[in-house]
């Protein structure tokens, strides 16, 4: 079968016919009723598409897609981790789902029973005293985060407008620090990928508001020295902020709380299995120490006499960042995970998406050499080999080649601290046989790329769209209406 017949590229406008349609409406007082100046001068552009034709069409479409529910999609920095059925179920009951979000509180006694007990959970599991889930993203809850450190430094009446980022930690991190308003300290880490502490202390000074890390940090290390960081950091009077996009590895194991974390941001995507992609809707809650608890957003769900009820009156809040209760779809569908596992369970989560991103990196590393030689904890850094480099082969052949095969590439060029990074995440959810096969097609593609190098360069060759000129396809998209 040929490509033209195995994949159909034509937009829905590009099959439409003149007079087809799926459904009739034929309503002619509806006409007559709509107001003159309300009324179009012309038909607007739709497809015209039967119901069969339409049906067909999007079906096909959506069998092109690469997705955690059909490809191992091993996306470093990212946890592309299986997204449980049962959270839909429980996301999906309409006693949440026709609740209007102006309801008053006392007919909203379910969703923000959950929102409540969901805190006292989180905090448990991260050994925090305090939390808002009213961020909707990641990012979102960083700034949040920040702007929280900031009304504390207001309070006690410190000017402070600097904080540290280290080379290792997420592209968020500095971007959230200059949103907020202040000048970013970007530090260096060692050949190892960790924090240098000497470096650390050179940066820390009476301007020095925040340190914000990734822990695990993006080449997928712990940060072993992270108490001697919090001690120089307190010392400092400086706040220590995690990043907690890559909890999935501790969570269980360890409370970042009791290493001498201040706040943290949870992305319930990446560690408490709500869906991820396609540009939200998300939730990106905060976790804080008691210190800075009086500044978290407003409104807080509190309880009292056995109700619950949200509080406005909150003095020293940063005030509102998101309307209603956020995102609380999500919120349903982390809170069904966080009901699902306990103490045992987490840890476990934690142990074997750590047990396979190492089983990858070392079945792989002869072949691709690693960045670090540390142990990974979630995901683990490679690159091409020098073999592969002199052959010209770069980190985007390896990608697009994997599509080929069915896999989804892992992410690639970052972090940026890595020459042709390939950031391999597998998760917990993925078998061994899954993994066997990623890597015996990582090990066939290595093969290819020494033996037949201009083959893999022009990856992909099954997919309905080609190697592109992506610097041509950034500078002059071609955009089809």
């Amino acid at each position: 079968m040929n490509d033209i017949m195995k994949f159909d590229n034509e937009l829905s406008i590009e099959k439409s016919r003149t007079g087809k349609r799926g459904l009739h409406f034929n309503c002619p007082s509806c006409q007559a009723n709509i107001p003159l100046e309300a009324a179009r001068k012309s038909e607007p552009k739709l497809p015209q598409l039967s119901e069969f034709d339409a049906v067909r069409h999007f079906t096909r479409l959506s069998k092109y897609n690469f997705s955690v529910d059909t490809h191992f999609y091993p996306l470093g920095s990212c946890t592309m981790k299986y997204n449980p059925r049962i959270n839909e179920e429980v996301s999906s009951l309409e006693g949440f789902t026709s609740l209007h979000p102006m309801s008053l509180d006392e007919n909203s006694q379910g969703t923000l029973e959950i929102i409540y007990d969901a805190h006292q959970r989180l905090c448990e599991l991260c050994g925090m005293d305090d939390a808002t889930l009213w961020p909707v993203a990641g990012a979102h809850g960083e700034y949040t985060g920040i702007l929280l450190a900031k009304k504390h430094f207001s309070v006690i009446g410190e000017e402070r407008d600097e904080i540290i980022v280290p080379d290792s930690a997420h592209g968020t991190n500095p971007a959230t620090a200059s949103m907020a308003g202040f000048k970013t300290i970007n530090i260096q880490s060692t050949p190892e990928g960790l924090l240098d502490i000497e470096t650390l202390k050179k940066h820390l000074n009476s301007k020095t508001a925040v340190i914000m890390m990734t822990v695990p940090n993006t080449l997928g290390i712990f940060e072993k020295n992270i108490k001697t960081i919090c001690e120089l950091s307190h010392k400092n009077g400086t706040l220590v902020y995690m990043d907690g996009a890559n909890l999935n590895a501790l969570i269980g194991l360890i409370k970042p709380g009791d290493f001498g974390i201040d706040m943290m941001h949870l992305n319930m995507h990446k560690t408490f299995s709500t869906p991820h992609g396609g540009g939200g809707p998300g939730a990106g809650g905060i976790l804080v120490k008691k210190k800075l608890s009086p500044y978290l957003p407003k409104p807080k769900v509190e309880k009292k006499d056995g109700k619950y009820f949200l509080n406005e009156n909150l003095p020293l809040s940063i005030g509102r960042i998101k309307s209603h209760f956020g995102n609380t779809q999500v919120l349903l569908r982390a809170y069904a995970y966080l009901l699902k596992h306990g103490p045992k369970e987490f840890a476990e989560i934690a142990e074997n998406a750590i047990l396979n991103a190492n089983y990858v990196k070392s079945a792989l590393e002869n072949l691709f050499p690693p960045y670090s030689k540390e142990y990974c904890m979630h995901e683990c850094v490679l690159a091409p080999s020098k073999e592969l480099a002199d052959k010209g082969i770069k980190t985007l052949d390896i990608a697009k080649r994997l599509l080929d095969y069915g896999f989804h590439a892992p992410t690639v060029y970052f972090p940026l601290i890595v020459h042709e990074a390939i950031m391999i995440e597998p998760t917990e959810t993925e078998s061994k046989e899954t993994l066997d096969s990623f890597i015996e097609t990582m090990r066939k593609i290595n093969e290819e790329a020494l033996n037949n190098p201009e083959f893999v360069k022009n990856a992909p060759h099954t997919m309905p769209v080609k190697r592109l000129d992506e610097v041509l396809a950034a500078r002059q998209p071609n955009i089809k209406w």
